[in-house]
């Protein structure tokens, strides 16, 4: 799978996406992920990308021409496979909130490629021109696109094959299984006097299952009941 991520700050993402996880991935070349300076393909020759907005108003905003210059470059390198499956999204607070599944839809595209707003977002017009859909990560402003694009990728990029070891490190996580993850204890067993419940030494399977599934429930119900309710809209 292939991403494209057009943006102000190439270093802030590579930074972030060339670690832990998500880095030993694209090392290893399972996952490819590009960053694209839109300052580049500026056509000022002070490399400008932004200009006041029509109408008045507060700040600046990103102009349509050297983000579409961008866009351009980035199906340029892709001429060779012209029937290629893409997905261009706009990390914006106006979008639909990322979910679990709406990650797993993005697994159908061979390439996804983000566009990364900054100031007061980017004209209108290249979003009509260019965008599938816009895409956030919470209701609450950042300053920039950058920091969702790395959680959309990230959060992608673990349910690729070969990117974790097993399927089950993510479907029997928080929010991937429907339900918060049950807690999880490491040594030692008596830490400032808080035991490691006793059924996880028990050594028996069935019953540590069985314990698991109760305390994702009751923490679910404690803490994300909302969950649940999904939960019962879907079986309905």
């Amino acid at each position: 799978m292939r991403f494209d991520i057009m943006t102000l700050f190439t270093s802030l993402i590579d930074g972030v996406l060339s670690e832990s996880i998500i880095g030993r991935a694209r090392a290893a070349g399972i996952v490819e992920i590009n960053t694209h300076d839109i300052r580049d393909y500026s056509e000022n020759k002070h490399r400008r990308v932004d200009d006041t907005p029509y109408g008045g108003g507060m700040g600046m905003l990103m102009s349509p021409v050297p983000i579409y210059n961008c866009y351009q470059a980035v199906l340029d390198t892709m001429r060779e496979k012209p029937d290629i499956s893409r997905r261009v999204i706009y990390m914006s607070p106006q979008g639909s909130v990322l979910t679990q599944d709406k990650a797993k839809e993005l697994l159908e595209y061979d390439n996804i490629v983000i566009l990364c707003g900054h100031y007061e977002g980017v004209d209108q017009r290249i979003i009509d021109e260019i965008v599938d859909e816009e895409i956030s990560i919470g209701d609450y402003v950042l300053t920039g696109g950058e920091i969702p694009a790395c959680v959309l990728v990230d959060c992608v990029c673990r349910m690729i094959d070969g990117v974790l070891s097993d399927a089950e490190c993510y479907e029997l996580e928080s929010i991937a299984s429907g339900m918060l993850e049950y807690p999880q204890y490491t040594r030692p067993y008596d830490f400032r006097g808080r035991l490691v419940p006793d059924v996880l030494l028990s050594g028996h399977h069935a019953n540590i299952e069985a314990w698991r599934q109760e305390a994702a429930l009751e923490k679910t119900r404690k803490v994300r009941p909302d969950l649940l309710y999904k939960a019962k809209g879907k079986e309905k």
